[in-house]
């Protein structure tokens, strides 16, 4: 069965056992991450095929990662649909780990 875990600062941010693999990332539900740990960001990226993507910094017990998680609010395709609102992490920032 199918599990991914992401993890900042010795603790876990995002667990789940349903996510999406894109492009070598994996996307986390928002139901399955701990959304108390970011706090605002005003970083946007753009993708031709998934739309804008938005970001979140993330702070556990002090420590921040700028701009360490993103989403996409809107996607702009069909291939793209199932990656609303669901949370990727930057692999440099956050441990992430996927069965």
């Amino acid at each position: 069965m199918p599990h991914a875990t992401a993890t900042f600062n010795g603790k876990v941010i995002a667990e789940t056992g349903t996510y999406e693999f894109v492009e070598g990332n994996v996307y986390f539900p928002p139901s399955s991450v701990d959304q108390t740990v970011f706090t605002p960001s005003e970083h946007h990226t753009y993708c031709p095929w998934k739309g804008q993507a938005s970001y979140k910094n993330i702070v556990v017990d002090g420590k921040e990662a700028k701009d360490a998680a993103w989403y996409y609010p809107e996607t702009i395709t069909d291939k793209a649909s199932g990656l609303k609102d669901y949370y990727a992490f930057y692999k440099s920032k956050v441990e992430v780990t996927k069965e």
